[in-house]
């Protein structure tokens, strides 16, 4: 009998038992988030520090809801990263389905963002409200970035709350594996959107 999950519901310990889902904690798997990352201009400096202030304001009002972190916070990063601009398209609310057969399950559900370039899909964005840790999260996005995986090709997953950034990297070899970045945090007094930016144009640049 096939089992069906609702993404949301998913955990690690669910991909790991049936995709084979592994954890590579070697810095050398996931390099993008650390190396060869591009300097910020004064404009884009200036612009991070107002989103910054938004989201402080955003804080204020608790509880803050997923839709007004995609607002305030995900979409004006994504506009000054230029990926609202050709080569690159951002489509929304996208439903996705995977299966393993041999293990008879089945997982649906409906991704936040993903930005395509020449129709890879090249990054998945999960936002969370507030109030959640990002670890509530990650099995859910990894679930979206096996759906959307195609064959030798890394994925690359963002996950955000507002408050805090982390980037997921997914590849497919003999077995599925991910590495995860640092978290960078919004309201630290150097604005982890500076880094979170900086590694957001780095994967567009791939």
């Amino acid at each position: 009998m096939v089992q069906l999950l609702q993404a949301q519901a998913v955990t690690l310990r669910d991909l790991i038992d049936n995709f084979g889902l592994v954890e590579v904690r070697s810095q050398s798997f996931f390099p993008e988030w650390q190396q060869n990352l591009p300097e910020l201009s004064e404009f884009e400096i200036q612009y991070l520090d107002k989103v910054k202030a938004g989201y402080l304001n955003l804080r204020d009002a608790l509880p803050v809801l997923e839709r007004p972190v995609q607002m305030v916070i995900v979409a004006p990063l994504l506009f000054l990263a230029d990926f609202y601009l050709p080569p690159f398209q951002v489509k929304t609310e996208r439903s996705i389905e995977i299966s393993e057969e041999d293990e008879g399950i089945v997982i649906r559900g409906t991704l936040d963002i993903v930005i395509l370039k020449d129709n890879f899909w090249l990054l998945i964005i999960e936002s969370k409200r507030l109030s959640f840790s990002l670890e509530v999260g990650i099995a859910q996005l990894l679930s979206y970035m096996i759906a959307s995986s195609q064959p030798e090709r890394p994925s690359y997953g963002l996950l955000t709350n507002g408050s805090n950034f982390m980037f997921v990297k997914l590849i497919r070899s003999e077995t599925w594996q991910y590495a995860t970045s640092d978290q960078f945090a919004t309201r630290n007094q150097t604005n982890g959107l500076y880094d979170a930016f900086r590694i957001l144009k780095r994967i567009g640049q791939l």
